[in-house]
C-alpha cells in the first residue's frame, strides 16, 4: 500500500524544501506515514552523520536510522508499565512507596500517596525545578526525601496542590516511574524494556547505546545545531557556508557510548540513570510498530503485546485543561503557550486548540486531531500523532536544527514553523486528510 504518484511526488518535494530552507535547515529528517494501520509513506531527508571538513565523508539518513527520540520516550515507557500492570506487578492507584521500599511523599502534602497514574499523567506534584537526572551511584531517595543529603529547598515539590490535583508537565516523574518499575521486577530498566517491548516486537534500538552491537550503534543518528557559544553568548549560524553543524549528542564515530550504569548499580535505586522519560533510540520504522500496536488495539503483525482493553485505558483522557478552573493544571510548557490540553496515561491528546504560535493544532486550517508525544532535546524536534478512530497517524523526527528555534514560530499553534510545515504536509499528502478552511 502506497500513496499515488502524485501525491507522492508533492511530499517529497515539500519536505525536501522544509529541510534546506536556507534560512533555517534541518540536519536531517525522517518521516512516516500510516494509514488504515499501514505504512503509505516513509521517506528520509539529510545526514545523520555530517563532516563538516569533507562532505564526501557525511552519511545519508536512510531507513534504518534511529535517533534519540527524547520526550516520546515516555510514551514508550508507558507501554512497558503498562505490561507490568496487566501482569499484576505493578497498580495505577497504589501508593508509589510500597514499592520503593521507602516514603515518597510532597512534604507540603505529607497525608496523600503518590500513584503511578497521578506519575503517568503529570499530576504527582513532582516538578523539573531540582532537575531530573542523576548519576547512576546517587540513589534518588537521596533527592526526593526532605533532610535527605541532596535534597536541597525541595524545589522538586509543587507547593501550589496535592498530588492528584494539578497538572504540570515535567519529566522527573518517569525517573521515579523508572525506579518503581525497576524495584518490582529486580531487572535493570533498560533491558527491562528490552523484555517488555523490544524484544516481542522485534524492534531495533533502546535506552542504552551503550549495549548496542556495532551494527545498529553505526545506525544512531547524531543530533546537531549550528550553536556555539562564546563568552556566555549563544551564537546561531544557520550560512551553509559559514555556519558548521555541531554535534550535542549521540557522536559516536569517534569515542563510543558511555555506560550509563556500571556492574556495580544497584537496580532500583536509581531509574533517571537510563532516561525513562527522553533517552531512548529509535527509528521511525521502530516508533511506527508501537503506532501500529496501538492502532491494533494491544497486537501488531501476530503478537498480541497489551490486552485491548489496557490500549483503552491508556488512551483515555485522564485530564483535561478547564480555563473556568485555571487551578486544576496548567496547558502551558516553558514558552509554549496552550500545548498542554488533554492527557492520557503517558500520552498527549491533540485537540486542536489554535492561535498565532499557542495551541496544540496539528495540521493548518484544522481536519486532524490525534493522541501521541512530541519531543525536543538537544536539537531534535519529533512527533508521533495517531488518530485511534481512523488509524491514521504521522512520524517526524528532525535530527538537528540550524537556526535559533524562537526565530520560528508557529503561525496557528505553538510548534515551530518548521514543525507546522512538517505535520501540515504528512497529514495532507501522507494522509490525504482534507484540510479545513
Amino acid at each position: 500500500m502506497s500513496l499515488p504518484a502524485d501525491r507522492m511526488s508533492a511530499l517529497d518535494a515539500e519536505l525536501a524544501d522544509v529541510v534546506s530552507d536556507p534560512q533555517r535547515p534541518l540536519a536531517s529528517l525522517s518521516v512516516l506515514a500510516i494509514k488504515n494501520g499501514e505504512v503509505v509513506y516513509q521517506n528520509q531527508f539529510g545526514h545523520r552523520y555530517i563532516d563538516n571538513a569533507n562532505a564526501a565523508n557525511s552519511l545519508p539518513a536512510n531507513a534504518d536510522t534511529m535517533y534519540r527520540i527524547a520526550s516520546i520516550s515516555k510514551l514508550v515507557t508507558t507501554i512497558g508499565v503498562m505490561r507490568l500492570v496487566e501482569a499484576g506487578t505493578l497498580s495505577l492507584d497504589a501508593d508509589v512507596s510500597r514499592y520503593l521500599g521507602w516514603s515518597l511523599r510532597n512534604p507540603h502534602f505529607p497525608d496523600t500517596p503518590i500513584t503511578l497514574r497521578q506519575l503517568l499523567t503529570h499530576t504527582s506534584s513532582l516538578r523539573d525545578d531540582a532537575g531530573y537526572y542523576w548519576e547512576y551511584t546517587t540513589p534518588i531517595r537521596n533527592v526526593l526525601v526532605p533532610g535527605s543529603q541532596l535534597y536541597g529547598k525541595g524545589a522538586m515539590w509543587a507547593t501550589n496542590a496535592a498530588p492528584g490535583q494539578y497538572f504540570q508537565y515535567a519529566n522527573l516523574p518517569w525517573g521515579v516511574i523508572g525506579t518503581v518499575m525497576e524495584r518490582a521486577t529486580g531487572e535493570r530498566f533498560d533491558r527491562l524494556m528490552q523484555r517488555l517491548v523490544f524484544t516481542p516486537l522485534d524492534i531495533r534500538g533502546g535506552f542504552h547505546p551503550a549495549d548496542f552491537s556495532a551494527s545498529d550503534l553505526a545506525d544512531v543518528a547524531t543530533l546537531y545545531r549550528k550553536r556555539k557559544e562564546i563568552g556566555g553568548r549563544e551564537i546561531w549560524d544557520p550560512s551553509p557556508a559559514t555556519g558548521p553543524w555541531l554535534a550535542q549528542v549521540d557522536d559516536y564515530r569517534g569515542e563510543p557510548p558511555v555506560p550509563r550504569a556500571r556492574p556495580d548499580y544497584m537496580i532500583g535505586s536509581n531509574g533517571t540513570a537510563f532516561g525513562p522519560q527522553g533517552a531512548c533510540r529509535l527509528s521511525a520504522l521502530g516508533l511506527a510498530k508501537l503506532m501500529r500496536m496501538l492502532l491494533g488495539r494491544g497486537e501488531v503483525d501476530g503478537v498480541r503485546l497489551l490486552k485491548a482493553g489496557t490500549v483503552t485505558q491508556m488512551l483515555a483522557t485522564h485530564w483535561r485543561f478547564d480555563a473556568t478552573r485555571p487551578n486544576g493544571g496548567t496547558s502551558e510548557f516553558g514558552d509554549a503557550q496552550q500545548l498542554f490540553n488533554q492527557w492520557g496515561l503517558g500520552n498527549q491528546h491533540f485537540i486542536d486548540v489554535s492561535g498565532p504560535q499557542r495551541g496544540d493544532r496539528l495540521v493548518e486550517g484544522s481536519g486532524f486531531t490525534g493522541v501521541g508525544h512530541l519531543g525536543d532535546a538537544w536539537g531534535l524536534t519529533s512527533a508521533f500523532v495517531f488518530d485511534p478512530k481512523t488509524g491514521d497517524g504521522v512520524i517526524f523526527l528532525v535530527g538537528g536544527i540550524g537556526a535559533k528555534p524562537e526565530t520560528s514560530r508557529g503561525n496557528y499553534s505553538a510548534f515551530y514553523r518548521y514543525e507546522e510545515r512538517i505535520l501540515t504536509s504528512m497529514i495532507r499528502y501522507g494522509l490525504g486528510v482534507a484540510v479545513l478552511r
